[in-house]
């Protein structure tokens, strides 16, 4: 087996060696403090082939998704990228994507990030009314594990990629969050509300486990 290519981050919160597989940031390897880089070749050696299944489930992925060069997924739809120089931000111009020449990546996640809350806030809304609950505030985060959460306090996360997915599976994902409002854990309970509500929840979970780590720009 060849040596797969890994960096190196330390946490002062990891408590264990970690290793994380992403279609962006490529193979990790969390180390607490007082680890060495010997515990990390070492959870490399152990955990390779697992990681070489990840980025051949990642490469599948992303083939089957179908991305074109030179376009932007977005709610299953495409927007074009169009690179402007001098220009700083990212804009949205139909379906058109307006960004910077050269590295445009950063900027084009600031705009989906804004995109999302303009996204999710009214789905959300409608969720609820339906519902019949409340949702108390809305961040839109970038977490590598996690598409969304819900706080006691009804207090909802949702992660920017979920745009990169069809709009169907943003849907879904609103209606767990909004189904933990009435029962906050993954109760038999849970699934048979979010089953009612949204009855083809088990479609859109299997299609976010095959490419949700292939969503990336």
């Amino acid at each position: 087996m060849s040596e797969i290519p890994y960096r190196i981050r330390r946490s002062d919160r990891a408590r264990r060696v970690r290793v994380s597989v992403d279609a962006a940031e490529g193979v990790e390897v969390v180390l607490p403090r007082r680890a060495t880089e010997r515990d990390a070749r070492e959870a490399m050696r152990e955990l390779g082939p697992w990681v070489t299944r990840r980025l051949a489930a990642i490469d599948r992925a992303r083939a089957e998704l179908g991305r074109r060069d030179g376009f932007v997924p977005y709610l299953g739809g495409e927007l074009e990228l169009v690179h402007e120089p001098g220009r700083q931000r990212a804009h949205r111009r139909g379906d058109v994507l307006l960004a910077p020449a050269g590295e445009w990546r950063a900027a084009a996640e600031r705009w989906y990030r804004r995109a999302a809350r303009a996204e999710i806030a009214p789905r959300l809304d409608r969720a609820c009314e339906a519902a019949g609950v409340r949702w108390s505030g809305l961040s839109i985060r970038g977490q590598r594990t996690r598409w969304a959460s819900c706080a006691s306090s009804g207090a909802m996360s949702f992660n920017w990629r979920l745009l990169l997915a069809p709009a169907e599976v943003l849907d879904a994902v609103v209606w767990h969050e909004v189904c933990h409002l009435d029962v906050p854990d993954h109760s038999p309970r849970f699934w048979a509300l979010l089953e009612r509500r949204c009855p083809e929840y088990r479609a859109h979970q299997r299609w976010l486990r095959r490419y949700g780590p292939a969503l990336v720009l």
